[in-house]
Parts: structure tokens; C-alpha cells; sequence
């Protein structure tokens, strides 16, 4: 699935199933309730802290969460990100280019 193709399906099952996006700033919160549950899952298993017991351990859905949220986002200001994404790769491209490879912490 392309990014544009991603944006077509939210928008259709928003459509189809969720009557209207909710308006950009219930989204805004709703994207970093997701970012917190991404950051409780990495900080347990990447991190130092442990699981508590029975807890919710499903990082790719959780992942998946936040780039349902951000396309919404996306399409409901009229960002197309695949233009978007592009374009930031350029950007990060032209200022980033020496950058990492110079950086000794990285080696």
C-alpha cells in the first residue's frame, strides 16, 4: 500500500464507519496519547522498566495506531504525504548529507 493509497482507506473508513474526523485538536491529543502508549511499550522492552502483569505489549499495533491518527491529520488539512515525505527527505538530504558520517559518536 502507498502512502496515498494509506490516505484513501482512512478517509473512506472515516467515511464509511467514523460519521466525520474528529476535529484537529481532539486528533492532536489523540496522536500523543498513541506517541505515550509507543514510548510505555519501548521503555519496557527496550527500556529499564518492566511489564506490569497482564499489561498491553503490542508495539506494531501501537505503531500502527499513530500513523492512523497522523494520516487523519494529514487529510483532514489537506497534507499529502507522500508530497510531504518527499520533500523532508530532500530537506534532511541537502542538510544532513555530511552530517552523521562526520559524527564520531556514531562510529
Amino acid at each position: 500500500m502507498t502512502i496515498k493509497e494509506a490516505q484513501k482507506s482512512v478517509d473512506n473508513w472515516i467515511k464509511q464507519y467514523g460519521v466525520r474526523y474528529f476535529n484537529e485538536m481532539t486528533n492532536m491529543a489523540i496522536l500523543a496519547e498513541e506517541v505515550g502508549e509507543v514510548a510505555r511499550i519501548m521503555a519496557r522492552k527496550y527500556g529499564e522498566q518492566s511489564f506490569k502483569a497482564d499489561e498491553k505489549c503490542e508495539l506494531s499495533d501501537e505503531l500502527a495506531d499513530v500513523l492512523w491518527v497522523l494520516i487523519c491529520i494529514a487529510n483532514q488539512t489537506g497534507t499529502d504525504l507522500t508530497e510531504a515525505f518527499l520533500k523532508n527527505i530532500d530537506k534532511k538530504t541537502k542538510r544532513d548529507n555530511k552530517r552523521h558520517i562526520n559524527n564520531t559518536k556514531l562510529i
